[in-house]
């Protein structure tokens, strides 16, 4: 027996199942005997997401304190901007629970994700204020003047990492909805931690250091890095042959990017799947079930000591399928669930493979395959296969004719398959054909002869009888008969006895399980799974080029839908939002710096970035998909602050009154460990993030290895890149302005 349990939609779904599994426990004391087997658990889903991601935040802060003392090997500083950590992601709670938002997936996935980030802002300013300490000044006059010199550009730089996160917001769909909530958890955490580096750093720093003696410059100092300022001295040398190089790597970026290929949705290293079994249309529930007895066997053979749960639902009962009513109550189908234990050796595919392999040599049965979903996969994907061929047309004759040549095509095609179309396996079905010539000789009306034979087929009613106080319907009707039964039936009109033969034409038929429509259209649907390995938008692409070759009569066409039409869908909308995070970052500097030239400079590390994230995914085999599009959407925002940072200090010394190229080399020599630190925090801090196993892990990785990946290109190309094209734009516009004076 099989008992299926909801939860109400106020209900907590981890406590729920905790309660449940207590009433089971206690249910199975009282039920000796009786063996209770959970075989699907989504509050485990969740508890163990909600874990991992829990760790990886952890992890990231951890990690990213260890980069702060490494860089500035004092405990004293190391020690406060860490207690910046929980002030700051306090505060986001508190702002959190204003906005009405709970602790979840998403909530947690946002602040693992601004773990590096949160700071970001408290490392600037300290470094700041620890190097005028360092240099001789007294702890009040290094915490007020420190912070003052870097608060413009921290203000900027979180505000673009802000705007950079607003266009996810207003994405549509499900992706929308539910990345709204992390985006909004980033925001929220960036600006508490804007507060905590401007009020609190200076104040923890001029406490704990109030009664400690100046620097005398014997004390061990903190890393300088004092090589970079020669090093970018050599490299402005070069700037042009610098900048051709930039162009030439952006090339092999748009390179990169049209040969990686494109998915919806990371797919997860599941432990579970299906096989829906379909056995000839008619076949008895005792056949059926020897089947799937067979495969049971196959299954435990393969598996070996990897299985854990193998549970099969046969016949019209079947609730794991989808099912349809057909002439004989889905007797032929069945569906298997397969559950491999989380360590086991031998990967879902290899299994799903070897059955492939192993039913091909069995033309009894077909079997389609479906891996389980994640809840968070299901909300944001389909539960359609990846690939959906629609045939749309009038006449379904002529559409079968023309899903038999687009399934010869597709079977052609490497990387496809579990090819499956809604008219395969259609029920048989008696036809009779009442010839309206020899009814008319015989003078018997067509109409009341189909209701003649209807009745006696399918019953007549004959009133209602009460049973146990209840009234039930009387159905009155002729047991099964045979085909030659049937040609014998005798019906009677107008107290005429007609022999069925003798005004019918009886045979037998077949009729398609489901007739489906779309738009008032008529359509046959092919359905295909891929093979890993092999990118969604590639394979669609040689299924255009392939339905090409197939006729198509006039007033009949096809469209590609599931996970591709949804792909298409997806990229266009985060096309969009990473245009409008552009314009938005660049919005923010424009008015920061009071320039239109200065924001064109801070934006070059976002391409650079983009051909990061693109590489790593190119170098690693593996497709793009919308949570790695959503994770170069949030380096807009992100990979410009190092440019920032550096762009201001320029700004400063040159309005000190040093010359372009020494303000250039004084800057990046002054911001070079800020710029590092940062970097370096955010990056680590997402390490975490790409690490794990299981679903959660599979889902949230492509969007941290996508960061990632920007910002190790961004960083080291800001530090040469961005002093080079500063200096370029520094040169014209002094040559235009020359040439402007000499014209006047």
């Amino acid at each position: 027996m099989v008992l299926s349990i909801y939860k109400e939609l106020r209900y907590n779904t981890v406590k729920a199942v905790e309660d449940l599994r207590e009433a089971f426990s206690d249910m199975q004391k009282a039920l000796p005997g009786f063996t209770f087997t959970i075989v699907e658990d989504q509050g485990n889903y969740i508890s163990s997401a909600i874990g991992e991601v829990s760790n990886s935040l952890i992890g990231g802060i951890i990690l990213a304190v260890f980069v702060l003392f490494l860089f500035l090997r004092r405990i004293g500083p190391t020690a406060i901007v860490s207690v910046a950590i929980p002030i700051s992601i306090i505060a986001t709670f508190v702002l959190m629970y204003f906005a009405g938002l709970t602790l979840n997936i998403m909530t947690l996935g946002g602040l693992a994700l601004g773990a590096g980030m949160l700071v970001d802002n408290a490392i600037v300013v300290l470094e700041n204020i620890f190097r005028n300490h360092e240099q001789g000044s007294s702890v009040q006059d290094a915490a007020v003047n420190g912070t003052s010199q870097v608060g413009g550009a921290i203000v900027a730089s979180t505000l673009t990492t802000i705007v950079g996160f607003i266009p996810i917001v207003y994405l549509r769909g499900a992706s929308g909805e539910l990345f709204k909530e992390q985006a909004i958890t980033v925001a929220f955490s960036l600006l508490c931690s804007l507060v905590v580096a401007i009020l609190i750093i200076p104040m923890l720093y001029s406490r704990v250091y109030r009664k400690k003696s100046p620097f005398t410059g014997k004390e061990k100092k903190s890393v300088q890095l004092t090589g970079y300022g020669y090093f970018l001295e050599r490299m402005l040398k070069y700037k042009t042959w610098i900048l051709l190089a930039t162009g030439l790597l952006m090339v092999a970026g748009w390179f990169m990017l049209k040969n990686t290929g494109s998915e919806f949705m990371p797919k997860a290293e599941v432990n579970e799947f299906y096989v829906d079994l379909q056995m000839p249309e008619g076949t008895q529930l005792k056949r059926t079930a020897g089947a799937v007895h067979s495969v049971e066997s196959i299954l435990m053979e393969i598996s070996g000591e990897g299985l854990e749960l193998i549970y099969s639902e046969i016949g019209p009962t079947s609730g794991l399928s989808s099912g349809s009513n057909s002439l004989f109550d889905d007797q032929n189908m069945a569906t298997i669930k397969v559950k491999l234990k989380p360590k086991s050796q031998i990967p879902t595919n290899s299994i799903i493979s070897a059955l492939t392999a192993h039913f091909k040599d069995n033309p009894s049965f077909s079997a389609l395959f479906r891996q389980e979903e994640s809840a968070l996969q299901s909300i944001l994907g389909t539960n359609e296969p990846p690939l959906v061929v629609e045939l749309i047309g009038e006449e379904m004759d002529e559409l079968e004719l023309i899903s038999t040549s687009v399934i010869e095509q597709l079977q052609q095609i490497d990387g496809i398959r579990n090819i499956g179309s809604s008219v395969e396996g259609g029920a048989p079905e008696v036809e009779i054909a009442i010839d309206r010539y020899r009814a008319g000789l015989m003078n018997v009306d067509v109409n009341t002869l189909i209701g003649r034979v209807s009745d006696k087929l399918q019953g007549a009613d004959a009133g209602q009888m009460t049973v146990r106080g209840d009234l039930t319907d009387i159905t009155v009707k002729l047991e099964e008969i045979t085909l030659k039964e049937l040609e014998m039936l005798t019906v009677e009109i107008d107290n005429t006895k007609i022999l069925l033969r003798e005004v019918a034409d009886i045979h037998l038929g077949t009729s398609p399980r489901e007739i489906l429509h779309n738009n008032q259209n008529r359509i046959i649907e092919i359905t295909a799974d891929l093979d890993p390995g092999h990118p969604l938008d590639q394979i669609a692409t040689t299924i255009e080029s392939r339905l090409k070759e197939v006729e198509f009569p006039p007033e009949y066409s096809y469209r590609i839908t599931g996970e591709e039409a949804l792909r298409k869908e997806s990229m266009g909308s985060l096309g969009f939002a990473l245009l409008l995070s552009l314009i938005l970052v660049y919005m923010v500097m424009a008015s920061q710096f009071e320039s239109l030239v200065h924001p064109f400079t801070i934006l070059l590390p976002v391409p650079l970035a983009v051909v990061g994230a693109v590489a790593f995914f190119y170098f690693q085999g593996k497709p793009l998909n919308i949570m790695a599009i959503i994770g170069i959407i949030l380096l807009v925002g992100i990979a410009v602050n190092d440019s920032i940072i550096l762009v201001d200090a320029i700004n400063q010394f040159r309005k000190e009154g040093l010359k372009l190229k020494d303000a250039i080399v004084a800057a990046g020599q002054r911001r070079i460990r800020p710029i590092l630190m940062t970097s370096l925090t955010t990056i680590l801090a997402l390490f975490p993030l790409t690490l794990g196993f299981g679903e959660s892990s599979s889902l949230r990785s492509p969007m941290a290895w996508a960061v990632i990946g920007g910002l190790v290109t961004s960083t080291m190309l800001t530090l040469i890149v961005i002093p080079c094209i500063y200096m370029l734009f520094g040169q014209l516009g002094k040559q235009y302005r020359s040439n402007k004076a000499s014209g006047e």
